[in-house]
């Protein structure tokens, strides 16, 4: 009778992974849709051609600024996603995303990328990461999205260099908690792309994790 009993508890188990999996599948075909929407705007009178804003945004930048898209991962089975100027820069699909912060570094003036990484806050070891953070060249653009779990190695000295690129939430940012932000070297004001949620069993829309966060906007060109 236990026996049987525990082969329905695992029967159950695998059914509620299963589900979980397809859901978050979905969630990441959703994403997947965003990222590559079109905006369809008359050109003149009588046309309907559709108008495609750089990364799927809402709006067009203005001269002088780079368009981005990004989202966090989902759970731990989708990874986040980072798009500038059209390019996507990181995701699952290029194969160059990780449980932990997932950072693409991009060059202020050109907008070309520089790097990206990821550094495993659950598992890892935070003293590579905070080298990578000292080595940022000024003037860089960084991008950074969590998955999985962002914060359980991050110590005082991380934060700190995270809140120095202009940040407002890397303090606050805990265990699985989703976060997604783009700053830079050098700058002087607290950035206005950030958005952080926390991980809350009340809240959470995933088992365990929160929602997905996304942001987009349009980030100035260096000029200097």
């Amino acid at each position: 009778m236990m026996v049987r009993a525990g082969g329905v508890l695992k029967l159950a188990a695998i059914i509620i992974a299963f589900l979980l999996a397809v859901f978050l599948a979905f969630q990441l075909l959703d994403i997947n849709m965003d990222f590559k929407m079109t905006r369809s705007l008359p050109t003149n009178e009588g046309s309907t051609k559709p108008v495609r804003y750089k990364c799927g945004l809402s709006k067009s930048c203005p001269l002088g600024h780079f368009a981005f898209k990004m989202a966090s991962g989902a759970a731990s089975v989708v990874g986040p996603r980072i798009c500038l100027e059209d390019k996507l820069l990181m995701s699952s699909v290029k194969n160059n995303v990780g449980r932990g912060i997932n950072i693409a570094l991009v060059n202020g003036r050109t907008g070309e990328l520089m790097k990206t990484d990821f550094f495993d806050m659950w598992a890892g070891d935070v003293a590579p990461f905070i080298k990578f953070l000292k080595e940022i060249d000024e003037g860089t653009v960084v991008m950074m999205a969590s998955f999985d779990d962002p914060a359980t190695k991050l110590n005082d000295e991380a934060r700190k260099l995270i809140a120095d690129l202009g940040s407002s939430a890397i303090s606050n940012v805990g265990f699985r908690d989703n976060w997604v932000f783009v700053g830079g070297k050098g700058i002087k004001t607290k950035s206005p792309f950030e958005q952080h949620i926390k991980n809350n069993a009340d809240t959470n829309k995933f088992e365990g994790w929160p929602e997905v966060l996304e942001i987009e906007g349009c980030v100035p060109q260096r000029q200097d």
